[in-house]
């Protein structure tokens, strides 16, 4: 079972935290009308499958540090290297909110409309998609890719909130 994932855009940290903690760490584009706007992309976790996507674009071989993030919730501190110290502890159970570096922002955006049915078949290629279709992740795609244009014509940030 993956990661459910929901992006978004916002003007700051500070703004999602406000609004996470209204909605006591609830997605933004939860219940309700949404905090902000953005996309669900279930199993899209940031480091890997964004990375992916992210890699068939750049023409690049996938790696670790493709999609650097920031922490931004939840608020207390990042455990050490020993990770969390209970099971209570926020870093176990989740949810978990990062600002996404502003190059993944500027990479998708970037994109043409033209050359998204080609990076989606290189995309699905990556074993942690097998099984997935071009049919199936081309909407997804180009949603993330329509989201990250309207936060940078806004001069915003993108954010991933995750939650297992």
């Amino acid at each position: 079972m993956g990661a459910l994932t929901d992006y978004f855009r916002a003007v700051d940290a500070a703004s999602v935290v406000g609004v996470l903690e209204r909605a006591d760490g609830g997605s933004p584009l939860g219940a309700g009308p949404p905090a902000f706007d953005g996309v669900a992309a279930k199993h899209v976790d940031p480091t890997v499958v964004l990375a992916m996507l992210i890699a068939a674009i750049r023409q690049v071989p996938w790696r670790v540090d493709l999609v650097e993030d920031v922490a931004v919730w939840p608020v207390s501190p990042v455990p050490g290297p020993d990770g969390p110290e209970d099971e209570d502890d926020p870093w176990v159970t989740g949810p978990w909110v990062v600002e996404l570096n502003p190059q993944v922002r500027d990479t998708l955006a970037a994109v043409r409309d033209s050359e998204v049915p080609t990076i989606v078949a290189r995309w699905v290629q990556a074993e942690e998609l097998h099984g997935a279709r071009v049919e199936d992740m081309q909407p997804v795609a180009e949603e993330i890719i329509l989201l990250a244009r309207r936060a940078l014509e806004a001069d915003e940030q993108l954010y991933c909130w995750m939650c297992l």
